[in-house]
């Protein structure tokens, strides 16, 4: 799938707002503001249920990778995602 296909189908599930559940949040990582080499996607299939979360990296910035972006396309449509929440920007990632 191509990467803008791809980020505008992500983009209009996130522009639709909480829907109900199951709910997808995705969240970026990485060493600058300006490079995200880590995602990492929660799933909520209910209200006060533990989220299950998958994690996703990649050597570039993972908001530009065409298979990474179609990947999420893919498990977006998979859990028949009700509400998907995007975190804006990218988060620090936390060296140990």
């Amino acid at each position: 799938m191509n990467i803008d296909k791809a980020k505008k189908r992500i983009a209009k599930q996130v522009k639709k707002g909480f829907n109900g559940y199951p709910e997808i949040s995705l969240e970026y990582f990485g060493e600058t503001a300006d490079s995200a080499t880590k995602i990492v996607i929660s799933f909520i299939s209910q209200e006060s249920s533990e989220p299950q979360e998958q994690a996703l990296m990649s050597e570039n910035d993972a908001r530009e990778d065409e298979t990474i972006q179609s990947t999420l396309v893919k498990i977006i449509e998979r859990s028949d995602a009700k509400t998907v929440v995007e975190i804006e920007g990218v988060s620090a990632l936390n060296r140990v």
